[in-house]
């Protein structure tokens, strides 16, 4: 009987439920942080994209020369270019929550004629954000932490129409295995529809043929009703999962994402406010038209729907990867049998005895300075104690004439002495 009666009882919410406002509370004031990269030739656009992303200016636009002297440097300097690394930091707030955006740049890849391991700059900045992350937890003291992981790298394809380089597939291999990696046609506006569709389906077949990775939206099962029952906020949430999952198949089909990029508004003259936009004498071409571009899908997948499945994939799966492949091979570094097939097939990146950063002509140029500082300093320490041993020499002679001067009046006076008591007797 009392049995019965349990089971006819309403249950009793005992709290449990009010742990996701807990977290949002928590992340609301916590914030959170993105680093995002952007990757690809000069000229195609990555920060105007960047900018028009994030809806202000993050990175100035860098004017082309207006003298020819001014060019001529620009060209001179420009046979001798290597891939740097430049970071922008700034703090986006938007319905009273802040998110740390670090946009990564990578200015002179792939301007060189022979553009051989050109790559190997940004794959060195990668793994060494992995290794300086990996040895900030392992130090007593963990309460702040520098994270610059790459969270997303923006790979910018030069719109020829058609097909990846041979520097596009090798790059992108490389980086695939270290990072959630995004191929987007800079400059779409540039080629037809026509054009554009063949140009996305030709970098499928090589992204396919090459085994190139690329970061796709999760697709969630929404088949869950089955143990739920039919209550009205198990549809909402079966309908929520059925659109989440449909937005993931049209970002899945809009990959390689066709981008224009533009900080100009244009009135269209419809009485509507003013748009994003690229003016041409057939018209403009609108940056968040889903019918001239794909920003739209891109912004959604980076910022809206995916940011976190972003961030998640770069601590659960590379991350974790590179924390694997260095501790397994943390002590059997003089063997052979570790993981030499996985490091050369590319699928896990190989280990680093020590952070990879002289690649980089800007810390070459900061090491230079700082051994050359070092040395002066050296130097001036040596040039000074030479010059006290000097004073400390000088000082000795001094004193051990004085004590010779004072040893030979006594044994003058001595002398005197013995000579009055010889008088005396």
């Amino acid at each position: 009987m009392s049995t019965t009666a349990v089971h006819q009882q309403q249950p009793i919410d005992i709290g449990i439920s009010n742990l996701p406002n807990q977290c949002y509370k928590i992340v609301s004031k916590r914030g959170g942080q993105f680093n995002l990269m952007v990757c690809g030739e000069s000229g195609l656009g990555k920060t105007t994209f960047v900018n028009t992303l994030f809806q202000t200016t993050l990175k100035p636009v860098s004017l082309p020369a207006n003298t020819t002297e001014t060019s001529r440097m620009q060209h001179r300097g420009s046979i001798k270019k290597t891939t740097e690394i430049n970071i922008t930091r700034c703090i986006l707030e938007e319905k009273n929550f802040e998110l740390k955006v670090n946009v990564i740049d990578t200015p002179g890849f792939g301007d060189n004629v022979n553009n051989n391991k050109c790559w190997n700059t940004i794959i060195d900045f990668i793994d060494d954000q992995h290794d300086s992350f990996m040895r900030q937890e392992q130090q007593p003291f963990r309460k702040t932490k520098f994270d610059l992981r790459v969270h997303a790298v923006l790979y910018f394809i030069k719109p020829t129409g058609h097909g990846l380089k041979p520097l596009d597939v090798a790059t992108m291999k490389s980086i695939s295995t270290r990072a959630n990696l995004i191929p987007v046609i800079s400059k779409s506006d540039t080629l037809t529809k026509e054009e554009l569709n063949v140009f996305k389906l030709r970098i499928r077949q090589v992204i396919e043929a090459q085994n190139i990775r690329i970061f796709t939206p999760p697709l969630y099962n929404s088949n869950t009703s089955d143990d739920l029952g039919s209550t009205s906020s198990n549809n909402d949430d079966i309908e929520d999962s059925q659109a989440a999952m449909e937005h993931s198949k049209q970002l899945i089909e809009a990959m390689p994402f066709a981008v224009i990029g533009s900080e100009t508004r244009y009135d269209l003259g419809n009485g509507n406010t003013a748009v994003l936009g690229r003016q041409y004498p057939w018209g403009v071409v609108e940056v968040e038209n889903d019918d001239h571009c794909d920003f739209r899908k891109l912004r959604s997948l980076l910022l809206r729907t995916n940011l976190l499945d972003l961030i998640l994939t770069t601590e659960e799966v590379h991350y974790e990867t590179y924390r694997k492949l260095r501790l397994e091979n943390a002590d059997v570094n003089s063997s052979s049998t570790s993981s030499d097939k996985d490091i050369v097939d590319g699928s896990i990146p190989p280990p680093i005895p020590a952070r990879k950063l002289s690649h980089n002509p800007k810390f070459k140029e900061e090491e230079i300075a700082l051994k050359k500082y070092f040395t002066d300093q050296v130097k001036a320490e040596e040039q000074r104690f030479r010059q006290w041993e000097q004073n400390i020499v000088n000082e000795r002679i001094r004193l051990n004439n004085d004590l010779e001067e004072v040893q030979n009046k006594v044994k003058k006076l001595e002398e005197q002495i013995k000579t009055m008591q010889m008088k005396k007797i």
